[in-house]
């Protein structure tokens, strides 16, 4: 891409965000970032990354919320104090890594709030992807292994979880569309068309 552009997804369960972002990586030949971020902040933190991947993208039972991105003199001083949880101290050092794999190139970005964390950010591109239950029920039972008699209230639980992590270090409703500059019905456009749309979009917000 002749300028830099960062892809943010966020996804709800079994609509294929993470297949739609790594192509979306692979066809514009930029980072694609996931588990990867989990990796980085266990070598940062000398936790291992097995504890953080058991506290990834799980909501502090904490107070401070979404007061923690509101001050970097407050955000450093909590989490050096020790007042902060796993998760809370988890969700600081994620987004750190966020920034900074913003400020190293063009990149594609999964989950984690990063549509909030870089929201002054000019160059991103922030997308969320839903799907039709029925769409999703049948990638979780077929590629997931789920099975079909837990599926639905599964997803609901998926959902749920994802919706509670972001509103509470947000703030905002997850899948509220005007938090996002695109949303995209996967079970409508299929995983190549939904690939090719964000990769339209990127291609002219970048030009812009």
């Amino acid at each position: 891409m002749k300028n830099q552009i960062i892809i943010t997804i966020s996804r709800e369960y079994g609509s294929g965000g993470r297949d739609i972002g790594k192509q979306i990586a692979q066809k514009l030949n930029i980072s694609y970032y996931d588990h990867e971020i989990i990796q980085i902040a266990a070598k940062n933190s000398g936790l291992s990354d097995k504890f953080l991947r058991e506290n990834d993208e799980v909501a502090s039972t904490s107070i401070f919320g979404n007061f923690m991105t509101s001050s970097s003199f407050f955000t450093n001083q909590a989490f050096n104090s020790g007042e902060l949880n796993i998760n809370d101290k988890l969700f600081i050092m994620e987004s750190e890594i966020i920034r900074n794999l913003a400020n190293s190139g063009s990149c594609v970005i999964i989950g984690r709030c990063a549509n909030y964390v870089l929201r002054e950010y000019n160059h991103t591109l922030n997308v969320f992807i839903h799907a039709s239950l029925a769409f999703r029920k049948k990638r979780a039972v077929e590629l997931y292994g789920i099975s079909e008699k837990k599926i639905e209230d599964f997803l609901h639980k998926q959902d749920k979880h994802r919706a509670h992590y972001h509103s509470f270090y947000t703030e905002q409703k997850w899948n509220c569309a005007e938090n996002y500059n695109l949303t995209i019905d996967s079970s409508k456009f299929g995983i190549d068309g939904a690939v090719d749309l964000i990769i339209t979009a990127a291609n002219m917000k970048n030009s812009i």
